[in-house]
């Protein structure tokens, strides 16, 4: 009889009916869920950041590539496709994010915009100033008088006509006087146009100023002493000098002939001893010593003591008696060449002092009308016409520039004197 064992087979438990449809959707569920986790707007593969750069500095029409990168929750970066906007100026931008640069210098903050998967990002830009372009000289023209003096001042620009700080080589390229490294011209001694003379220069890049040089104006004499114009002594009776004088003028004397001491004294000019020229001079003299006296003299003008260590402005300044100067008079032309300064002395003009003149006042333009006599002291430095009836005396080492005009009497001189004529 043949022995078998009991043996049960293994089988794999097979579901069916509703136990397998509870299973399997509960792992539709779970598949789902996982799909529903990669695609989520907080998930990887999202975009969640934008950054836009560089944030550049930039000459003016400068250019500069801008890029806009996004990135996942986890930094990863997700491909967009930004669109480009400026909102604070400073230039312009392609679809692509080309920048190019305005010709407006400036900080233009948050300005170049990128938006992408409905964010917002924005980079700076900085705009400079562009190369040399153009350099202005001023003033243009300019017009000033012979052997005078006048500055120029040069300013660079770019292309966007912004200031470019520069320091210029200036020339003289056409004539019409000098300049230094500062930009002062000095006019020579012609006058006319010197057409873009005056060159500011740096680097290849150079401006122009035309410069116009006037002759001076020649102002009439507010008194015209004629034909006494040209003497710096005239006198009625005679001339005399003891030593070291000298006139760098004419001489004249009328009616009388007298002139001692020429040398060791000397002249530069002519000699009218009693002649039809000197006649002349003394009749033009004679006349404008008379203006001078009839000039009207404000009350406020009147001289009540010695005016040494004053200040006078320009007008008619009188006195019945004399006028005495010890220490220096300061005549002030605020400002004017042509201011006239006119003293009425009716009697002496007495010096131990002397006259200084500021602010534009000339000697040409100060009359002393004296109504007798005058004498200027021991080195006196005198200024002006000295227009007197009777005499006029220089003594030792004073100096006049200016006129000594005697009507009636003589004019003497003492030792090392000297006239010139203003």
């Amino acid at each position: 009889m043949l022995f078998r064992p009991n043996v049960h087979s293994a089988r794999t438990p097979r579901l069916s009916g509703r136990p397998f449809r509870l299973l399997a959707a509960l792992a539709l569920v779970a598949i789902t869920a996982v799909a529903c986790d990669v695609h989520s707007p907080t998930g990887p593969g999202s975009a969640l950041g934008l950054v836009v750069t560089p944030n550049p500095t930039l000459q003016i029409n400068g250019t500069q590539q801008f890029v806009a990168v996004a990135t996942d929750a986890e930094g990863v970066p997700v491909p967009v496709i930004p669109i480009w906007s400026i909102v604070a100026g400073g230039g312009t931008i392609s679809p692509t994010g080309l920048f190019t640069a305005g010709t407006t210098v400036g900080t233009f903050t948050a300005t170049v915009q990128a938006t992408a998967a409905g964010l917002t990002a924005t980079a700076n830009v900085i705009v400079i100033a562009g190369a040399l372009a153009t350099i202005t000289v001023t003033p243009n023209p300019d017009t000033l008088e012979v052997n005078t003096a006048s500055t120029f001042t040069a300013v660079g620009r770019d292309a966007g006509n912004n200031v470019v700080p520069i320091t210029p080589v200036w020339s003289v390229t056409n004539g019409g006087g000098t300049i230094n490294a500062s930009g002062q011209f000095t006019a020579g001694g012609v006058d006319g146009t010197f057409t873009n003379t005056v060159r500011a220069t740096s680097g290849a890049i150079f401006g122009t100023a035309t410069v116009v040089v006037t002759a001076v104006p020649v102002v009439p004499p507010f008194v015209p002493l004629g034909a006494a114009e040209s003497h710096g002594i005239l006198a009625g009776t005679e001339i005399t000098c003891i030593t070291g004088g000298f006139i760098d003028a004419d001489v004249g004397v009328s009616p009388g002939s007298s002139l001692s001491g020429f040398g060791p004294c000397t002249y530069s000019g002519v000699a009218n001893l009693a002649n039809a020229v000197a006649a002349q001079a003394q009749l033009d003299l004679t006349t404008a010593y008379n203006t001078l006296a009839g000039l009207p003299c404000p009350p406020a003008n009147s001289i009540v003591a010695d005016l040494g260590g004053t200040t006078l402005a320009s007008g008619v300044h009188c006195t019945a008696i004399g006028i005495g100067v010890t220490g220096t008079l300061t005549l002030d032309g605020g400002g004017d060449p042509n201011a006239v300064f006119v003293f009425q002395a009716g009697s002496t003009l007495t010096t131990a002092g002397d006259i200084v003149l500021i602010n534009s006042a000339q000697a040409q333009n100060v009359y002393w009308q004296v109504g007798s006599s005058a004498t200027l002291g021991t080195a006196s430095q005198w200024q002006g016409n000295i227009l007197a009836l009777e005499s006029i005396t220089l003594v030792d080492t004073a100096t006049l520039f200016g006129r000594a005009l005697a009507r009636n009497g003589a004019v003497t001189l003492g030792s090392n004197n000297t006239i010139t004529l203003p």
